[in-house]
């Protein structure tokens, strides 16, 4: 379980191919305080460390992971935002993200807003996910706040430490990154749609 507050940037190192599976070195100033086995989310996807060396740590990404998020696209030299889980007794400054993907999306546009940046993101429909106005989502791992939400696309704002402290600044137009939608907002949607199939059977 994580929150959407990224505690730190890492750099993608080395990316080594296993079958359908991707292996990732990722350095970080975290690292070196993580364990094998322990979850981390790397851009919002929940992954499980499998090796520590120094000041970088080893994950693996499997074919299903890599079809529903962007972790495919990662280059070396690329910056990803890392979360550990959440400890039971801490705040919780975001809110409840679990570090499984739903999908991605594209980035429509960037628009500076003088002093803060406004970023437009789209995505398909067709899997049932919906977003509220006001309301939560996760972006690469990013626990941020809905505006102007639509069907199929939605505006975040970040201001100037958000833009700064994760990987948020680097996304430019065109580029594909990971979605998880609003845990309450998924279940919900889940019970309508089951009251709605009910209803017309």
């Amino acid at each position: 379980m994580f929150t959407g507050i990224i505690e730190a940037l890492g750099t993608v190192r080395e990316i080594s191919a296993e079958g359908s599976n991707l292996h990732f070195i990722i350095e970080s100033e975290i690292s070196s305080g993580l364990k094998i086995d322990q979850s981390v989310a790397h851009n919002g996807v929940c992954l499980t460390v499998t090796a520590v060396e120094g000041n970088t740590h080893t994950v693996t990404a499997i074919e299903e992971t890599l079809h529903k998020s962007a972790l495919g696209r990662l280059q070396v030299g690329n910056m990803v935002n890392l979360e550990r889980c959440m400890l039971m007794n801490a705040r919780l400054d975001g809110h409840i993200v679990q570090g499984h993907v739903d999908q991605t999306a594209v980035c429509e546009y960037v628009k500076e807003m003088d002093g803060s940046w406004e970023f437009r993101f789209s995505y398909d429909p067709a899997g049932g996910n919906v977003t509220v106005e006001k309301g939560s989502v996760c972006v690469n791992g990013i626990s941020l706040t809905v505006v102007n939400s639509e069907a199929s696309s939605f505006s975040v704002f970040i201001i100037p430490y958000t833009f700064d402290h994760t990987s948020i600044g680097k996304i430019v137009p065109g580029d594909l990154v990971n979605l998880e939608f609003d845990i309450i907002g998924k279940y919900v949607a889940r019970l309508m749609g089951g009251v709605n199939r009910s209803a017309m059977d």
